[in-house]
């Protein structure tokens, strides 16, 4: 068998790419290693860049993103109770929109239209730096896909980049101290804007999936287990970091999902390994604080995209000996804006009383500075590629 690109992946990095490739008329085969109830299963936030929305429209899959999603014309930043809105739409004309990564992925999975396998076990990349080859087992056989190029999109723990020598990758990770503790809810969203607090027990984020389904997040230690919060815990504890206002507005219910995400912040380079590129969280992981994770796999596959399109329809192999810089350089800007994000509003036990009143002194200077909001409301909605 052959196709034109195989993707390793059916995440909505994986999933876009295809769309993408499928209206472009190439030919494509997607594999993934888990059950399409798995992947439509799992819980990640959604907040998209405007970046990220027109992507949704030239894929042709913004109907129920337009109809649903939520527009935020800004966030508020509190610091011990001391709360401040950034108004993004004055600050740089822009809005993000709120829509779980979810809804995307169903959104995707819904146009399909090339070759989907779910469930691929062992799958295996062979001579990506020559005429790549990828094998698979599905209900005991095993079948090989021979194409021209291979998108790894298969996340932090996937064999795509598990499939490259160590000798010709440069792995750059952080690891934190800290998780994220979230918990998903059929109420109400305590504010129409996220809340993003920073507290001396620990930073907390007020978050929402649509007008009757909320996402709260408190900072616990990366050792805490899951099964050692009830929700009455979870409900004190969040109530205890944010806001009086919003502390005394928030409605709390049973939880639909908890569970307890680590902080990181990774990158791999290069992007590109012959004929094998990475995409995703293949190719890096964010700290969730500046909502930048599937915005940033979202602009890795849009590229990757039209470094394709450009050499089936021009012959012309430029955009894909460029894609690997090309993305990184936008990769480590996200990277950077991430990382602050998480300093500025996390507690970091090792800093110390120092670390804090630094803290205390950068939050005061951006509540006192346009020049700094702007700085933050310029990388929250997104930078241009």
């Amino acid at each position: 068998m052959r196709t034109n690109v195989v993707i390793v992946g059916a995440g909505p990095a994986g999933l876009m790419l295809g769309r993408l490739l499928d209206l472009a008329g190439i030919d494509n085969l997607i594999l993934e290693r888990r059950s399409a109830e798995y992947v439509l299963g799992r819980i990640r936030a959604g907040v998209l860049e405007p970046g990220s929305v027109a992507l949704m429209e030239r894929a042709r899959v913004s109907g129920r993103l337009r109809a649903e999603g939520l527009v935020h014309e800004g966030a508020v930043l509190s610091f011990d109770g001391d709360s401040h809105r950034l108004d993004f739409t004055a600050l740089v004309g822009r809005q993000v929109t709120v829509y779980g990564q979810t809804e995307v992925t169903h959104d995707l999975m819904a146009a399909r239209e090339g070759q989907t396998i779910y469930e691929a076990e062992n799958v295996e990349l062979h001579d990506f730096a020559g005429k790549p080859q990828v094998t698979w087992r599905k209900d005991g056989v095993v079948h090989r896909m021979d194409c021209d190029y291979i998108a790894g999109c298969d996340g932090y723990h996937g064999v795509s980049r598990a499939s490259v020598p160590a000798a010709v990758l440069a792995i750059f990770e952080r690891i934190y101290p800290f998780g994220w503790l979230g918990l998903l809810v059929d109420r109400p969203p305590v504010a129409e804007e996220l809340i993003y607090a920073h507290h001396a027990r620990g930073f907390a984020l007020c978050s929402q999936r649509s007008l009757s389904r909320s996402r709260y997040y408190v900072q616990v230690p990366a050792s805490e287990k899951v099964e050692a919060w009830s929700d009455d815990r979870f409900w004190d504890e969040l109530r205890r970091r944010l806001p009086q206002a919003a502390a005394e507005a928030l409605r709390t219910g049973p939880s639909l999902e908890k569970s307890i995400a680590p902080l990181r912040s990774f990158v791999a380079e290069p992007l590109r390994f012959g004929r094998l590129f990475l995409a995703g969280d293949a190719a890096h992981i964010v700290p969730p604080t500046g909502a930048k994770g599937l915005n940033l796999a979202m602009s890795d596959v849009a590229m990757l995209a039209d470094a394709l399109i450009e050499f089936y329809a021009e012959k012309s192999a430029a955009g894909l000996e460029h894609y690997s810089a090309r993305a990184l350089a936008r990769i480590w800007k996200a990277e950077r804006f991430s990382w602050w994000m998480t300093s500025l509003m996390h507690v970091f036990p090792e800093t110390g009383a120092f670390g804090r009143r630094i803290q205390r002194a950068e939050f005061d200077y951006l509540t006192s500075s346009t020049a700094a909001q702007q700085s933050l409301a310029e990388n929250y909605t997104g930078l241009p590629d």
